[in-house]
């Protein structure tokens, strides 16, 4: 009966975890909240938590070519590694591919000691977090090492074909319209292509992004899906919504 009482009661606490932020306060997710946070590594399926979150799974499980766009915060670098990592695991996919630009946010480190997966370490660093959070460092150590997940830089795509593969193209309104170009035809057989990028949020020089342009000219060809999330998806803390309201 004990055995019982203790399932129930970790039944109802997983019902109240946030994909993102881990668990619940009185049965709706709380970000000022002071209860001990879940490891993110034991939450098997990321739940949408928006109608627009909800679009963005189902087009990623849906269409080979996906770009996700919205403000900070809404979840879609997470979303997209978290379907990339589903779909490995359940053998769709025989690899993961991550990519995105080394640009630096307004402000020049400039040069980083070390070869060049330790320069390139920082720029990609949110990847390797959203990784760990859905499959644990130990597992994702593994992956890095056998090359069933590769993270690479966007300067180095030009001339490959992607097959059989889960490839998600992170911060793209940091590339340019030649750039963006060159990623989309990377696309190969039995493959899903996942761009995401906040076009409002750019680190190059005014006018120089292709993000904006680039969606807006694919929204409308066939068996491409391009989800817009907004303010009210905003999955961080409730001020970063706020913030960009008026920002």
């Amino acid at each position: 009966m004990a055995k019982r009482t203790r399932q129930v009661a970790q039944s109802k606490t997983e019902n109240n975890v946030h994909p993102l932020y881990g668990t619940a306060a009185h049965g709706h997710w709380d970000p000022l909240s002071g209860e001990e946070q879940r490891d993110q590594s034991y939450v098997k399926k990321v739940r949408p938590m928006s109608p627009n979150q909800h679009v963005l799974l189902e087009a990623m499980q849906s269409q080979n070519l996906v770009m996700a766009l919205g403000p900070a915060g809404t979840g879609k670098t997470y979303l997209a590694i978290s379907a990339a990592v589903e779909a490995l695991e359940a053998g769709e996919v025989g690899r993961i591919v991550l990519s995105r630009p080394a640009v630096e946010a307004g402000e020049s480190l400039g040069f980083l000691p070390g070869d060049l997966q330790e320069k390139l370490a920082p720029y990609l660093r949110p990847l390797y977090d959203a990784l760990s959070d859905r499959m644990g460092g130990k597992r994702l150590r593994a992956c890095l090492a056998d090359g069933s997940i590769e993270i690479a830089p966007v300067a180095f795509m030009r001339g490959r074909t992607l097959n059989n593969a889960f490839v998600v193209i992170d911060e793209v309104q940091n590339c340019t319209y030649t750039q963006i170009k060159m990623l989309l035809t990377r696309l190969g057989w039995h493959s899903t292509m996942v761009l995401t990028g906040d076009p409002d949020q750019s680190d190059l020089l005014p006018g120089m992004s292709g993000l904006a342009d680039i969606a807006d000219r694919l929204a409308n060809v066939p068996d491409i899906s391009v989800v817009r999330l907004k303010d009210v998806d905003i999955v961080r803390h409730p001020l970063v919504a706020s913030m960009l309201t008026v920002l």
